[in-house]
């Protein structure tokens, strides 16, 4: 029950890696750098098979066991893209590019896959095949459909998939997962509420579409109280208005943007038809016309029942029992590893990122204390599903 020993050989390696990403962060598909150094270390590693350009600028790896009597293959993911931040770390890896930071540890995710990989392309000690999946715009970009679109699993058939996810403030050797909706659907919604514009002191002549859009705005507030399951989950956050342009005309638009978060399709489903029956009638009864853009972005992410077991025995043998939690919240964050997830059966699992800032937060940084842990999660979970004869 402790990280693997092959691990520390590799430690400082990996761990200056992961700094020289985070000094180097990209965003969504523009990872080309990254992509670059992780197929060029895939190939030292003497993977069977790379190939880059999957999904844009996602990289496969193509690792074969010491046999392949089970003939399965497993997947194993890990994102890429950094965040539109200005970095507040003060670290002597902070990132070097204006405007730009790994602020959700995906420096980390990919390195503790490389490390992983390196250690499985070195020992072949399992039965089968395992699929490294390291994947582009993830924040935002849907890179894990691209892949997908792009006929990754068709060329590459997966019998099980997995993910994982660092947690800021579990501890350091903790992992926590759960079965079922773990994460919740991603969808933007964009508002418009057209009026008639007109000069601010003679309102009487205008259809004054501020007012309305207030009224719009406290209407939404009311949607999932009142319209939803109280057992049922779901969040509509409005988050940007934007009308008008001088103080004394009354605009003859405004738009209103923000997001929809739920935990089941179904939900998802409902909200976005109360929510233009809503928007449409609160305008027309004023005078003013209504319109919803709702754009579906990431589904619910669900964990596969038997996958989140399979997953948790892994984090078990190398944290064990008492430090492995089966019943983690659900959180109301996206994560379009959903798409995968709705591919091939598997699960997505968090680890431990000890005491930092949260996720997004400019003073965030990935804990590198966390790499070996990750590694040895990663070769225990191929080590235990398909294990040699």
């Amino acid at each position: 029950m402790a990280v693997e020993n092959w691990v520390a050989k590799d430690i400082e390696a990996l761990t200056e890696f992961r700094r020289d990403l985070h000094r180097n962060p990209e965003l969504l598909y523009d990872v080309h750098r990254t992509a670059a150094s992780v197929a060029e270390r895939l190939r030292s590693y003497g993977c069977d098979e790379v190939v880059e350009g999957i999904g844009r600028t996602g990289v496969v790896g193509v690792i074969h066991g010491q046999s392949n009597t089970s003939g399965r293959t497993i997947g194993l993911r890990a994102d890429m893209d950094a965040l539109p931040i200005k970095e507040e770390t003060g670290a002597e890896w902070a990132s070097t590019v204006a405007g730009k930071m790994h602020a959700c540890g995906h420096d980390g995710h990919t390195t503790m896959l490389l490390g992983a990989a390196k250690h499985l392309a070195d020992s072949r000690a399992f039965d089968g095949c395992v699929l490294v999946i390291f994947q582009p715009a993830e924040e935002g970009g849907a890179g894990a459909r691209a892949m997908i679109e792009d006929g990754m699993f068709t060329r590459w058939p997966c019998d099980e998939v997995y993910g994982m996810h660092n947690r800021p403030n579990l501890p350091v050797g903790e992992f926590t997962i759960s079965e079922g909706p773990i994460m919740a659907s991603v969808d933007e919604v964009r508002l418009r509420v057209v009026g008639q514009g007109g000069h601010a002191a003679m309102p009487h002549n205008t259809v004054d579409p501020l007012p309305i859009a207030a009224a719009l705005i406290q209407a939404v507030q009311g949607l999932t109280a009142r319209s939803l399951d109280p057992m049922d989950n779901a969040v509509v956050s409005l988050c940007t208005i934007h009308a008008g342009d001088a103080f004394n005309v009354i605009p003859q638009e405004v738009e209103i943007t923000g997001t929809v978060r739920t935990l089941r399709e179904e939900v998802r489903t409902h909200i976005e038809e109360r929510l233009r029956v809503l928007v449409e009638q609160t305008c027309v009864a004023q005078g003013a016309e209504g319109h919803l853009e709702y754009i579906r972005m990431y589904p619910v992410t669900v964990n596969n029942p038997e996958g989140t077991l399979r997953a948790a025995r892994a984090a078990q043998e190398v944290a064990g029992d008492k430090n492995v939690s089966l019943d983690m919240p659900a959180s109301m964050g996206g994560e379009d590893f959903s798409f995968m997830l709705n591919e091939v059966p598997g699960a997505i699992i968090n680890i431990g990122n000890g005491p930092s800032a949260g996720l997004h937060h400019p003073a965030y940084d990935f804990n590198d204390d966390v790499i070996a842990w990750g590694c040895s999660y990663w070769t225990t979970l191929v080590r235990q599903r398909m294990p040699l004869a």
